[in-house]
């Protein structure tokens, strides 16, 4: 019923910037929470940031301050601006839409912060 499409990812030095876009397709409600999550190699997958449809944002400690979660109504699409970037945030980031209850996600996009 909903899909997800991240874009976005790719290589960056450690100190520069990238932006993710998460396009969503089919029908959605007017309340939900969009957010972005992360899982890095041998590691669990973690919260990074959220969206409510009102405008309040959450940030995990590990990225607040560097990184921004936005949207675009007219487009559909979520966004996540981040920048000085570190080593420890390469992973493959995901997109997550929850909707009358209903968690959707994204395949991922991966990210690699390296020199």
């Amino acid at each position: 019923q909903v899909q997800l499409v991240e874009s976005g990812g790719g290589l960056v030095q450690p100190g520069g910037s990238l932006r993710l876009s998460c396009a969503a397709s089919g029908s959605t409600f007017r309340n939900n929470v969009m957010a972005w999550h992360r899982q890095a190699p041998g590691k669990e997958r973690a919260l990074v940031a959220t969206l409510t449809s009102g405008g309040t944002t959450y940030y995990a400690d590990s990225v607040k301050g560097r990184f921004t979660i936005s949207r675009d109504n007219a487009k559909n699409t979520v966004y996540l601006q981040m920048s000085r970037l570190k080593p420890e945030d390469t992973a493959v980031y995901y997109c997550n839409l929850l909707m009358g209850s209903i968690n959707y996600w994204g395949r991922g996009t991966q990210v690699t912060v390296s020199s």
